[in-house]
């Protein structure tokens, strides 16, 4: 095994494996046939989650049907406050619901039930055994600022305004979800290496509603800090970083939090990260999910600005957030055959 090639792991370590790695933000989902079936015969999301042998079975069929050369574990950012004594529920239609929000509680009431996450860690190991010698299995992770969030509304909200009014009238409080997050999120990640994964992703999916300063606080540090508390554990496993939204503030995120790698939403200008961010940092993106729904010309058109712009630089080829329901599968075939040419 110590022989076989891992291209997309050979990238987040800054190496060159002459092709250039692929895979896709929610590439397991609902533009998968086999997906819909599954989740038919199962239930809802989050029964599948938390079943080891759907989620590994969701987690593998991108692979069986694409050969991506990386598997991203099938869970759910939410699944840390789960772990730190909320409640969650997914309503149909509607998307996650924690109980009870901490806009109206207090952390302290909560009582963490790690060995909710278990059932995580055994679908890692499931994937682990299943995958192909060449794939790079990715686990992942949500962001503390993302994370709480949700924690704080109880709900997903377009401009996160719960959590930021939060954040302004009581630094001291909020900066103690942030903590319990972060705390709990390095024995995560940690417990998904020790079960199989061989790279993480942290997603940070509402980074760009904050301010500089605030962004500064409740993005880099805390990331910075998981980061450096991960690697004291797990030196050679690589950390991506995901800060969507940040825009100019993605060249002070990749010199201060230490991540390995920095993936790029499809708002980021390829030229610019190129010329803006560290040289030899390894990027990951940044293709615009819309693009991969158009198809045709406009899809070539747009992947082939993003592999030039990364010529001279470690490369991962993704998408600048998840894939679409209505994604046609015909569209991914075409552009793997774009992106191995």
């Amino acid at each position: 095994m110590s022989g076989i090639s891992k291209p997309l792991l050979t990238v987040l370590n800054g190496g060159n494996p002459g092709v250039r790695p692929i895979w896709l933000m929610r590439q397991a989902g609902r533009y998968l046939p086999e997906y819909r079936a599954l989740r038919a015969a199962k239930g809802g999301f989050l029964d599948m989650a938390y079943d080891p042998e759907a989620a590994a079975e969701i987690t593998l069929q991108p692979i069986r049907r694409f050969g991506f050369d990386g598997a991203i574990l099938f869970s759910d950012i939410l699944v840390i406050p789960h772990a730190l004594g909320q409640d969650l529920t997914f309503v149909a239609g509607e998307g996650p619901r924690l109980t009870p929000p901490l806009v109206d509680s207090d952390l302290r009431a909560l009582e963490a039930v790690s060995g909710r996450l278990q059932p995580i860690y055994r679908t890692v190991e499931k994937v682990a055994a299943a995958l192909p010698a060449q794939t790079t299995f990715l686990g992942f992770a949500g962001s503390p600022w993302t994370v709480a969030t949700y924690m704080v509304a109880g709900q997903g909200s377009r401009e996160q305004a719960e959590a930021r009014r939060y954040a302004y009238r009581d630094p001291q409080a909020f900066q103690a979800i942030i903590d319990a997050i972060s705390g709990m999120t390095v024995d995560y990640l940690s417990g998904q290496v020790r079960a199989g994964v061989e790279a993480v992703q942290l997603f940070d999916s509402w980074a760009g509603s904050l301010s500089p300063e605030q962004f500064e606080r409740w993005v880099v540090v805390p990331t910075a800090a998981i980061v450096a508390a991960f690697k004291a554990r797990h030196p050679n496993v690589p950390v991506i970083g995901f800060p969507k939204g940040a825009g100019g503030k993605l060249a002070a995120y990749a010199r201060e939090t230490g991540v390995d790698a920095i993936g790029l939403d499809e708002t980021v200008d390829p030229l610019w990260a190129a010329r803006e961010l560290p040289a030899t940092l390894p990027v990951q993106g940044n293709l615009d999910p819309l693009a991969l729904i158009a198809g045709g010309n406009a899809l070539e058109k747009a992947a082939r600005h993003i592999i030039s712009a990364f010529e001279d630089r470690p490369h991962v080829f993704n998408l600048g957030h998840g894939i679409l329901p209505d994604t046609p599968i015909n569209h991914v075939e075409a552009l793997l055959r774009i992106v191995r040419a």
